[in-house]
């Protein structure tokens, strides 16, 4: 059910790009955020991602995994930055109640496949 939720959510808002729907999947403006470049509460969230899709197409271009146990859910991403990088993204959500409770994350970006020291990538 969590991993369902998540799933949504990613597909959603951070895929999909629906701003509009981002509230729907938290408890007001109960969010806990341990990005430092973010400030607790959707409210914040909900203002940094409309900042940040001014003029580009922020958003999650592909998921390639999601694994969950419990209230905890990780989402494997990858995004494409305007200047035409990618970048794997680790998403650790915690959902309580129904609704995403508390993130984390790890974003890094993803050398030329020339620069790679073993074939194993990120995904």
């Amino acid at each position: 059910m969590n991993k369902t939720l998540i799933r949504k959510f990613v597909d959603d808002v951070l895929v999909g790009k629906n701003r509009a729907a981002l509230e729907s999947y938290y408890n007001g403006d109960q969010y806990i955020q341990h990005n430092p470049l973010f400030s607790d509460g959707v409210s914040s969230l909900k203002q940094a991602l409309t900042a940040a899709g001014q003029g580009a197409s922020f958003g999650y271009d592909q998921v390639h995994m999601v694994l969950g146990e419990g209230n905890f859910v990780l989402v494997v991403s990858e995004l494409k930055s305007p200047k035409g990088t990618s970048a794997a993204v680790y998403d650790l959500f915690r959902v309580e109640n129904g609704k995403i409770a508390e993130h984390w994350d790890v974003v890094q970006e993803i050398p030329a496949k020339t620069e790679w020291k073993n074939t194993n990538g990120k995904f």
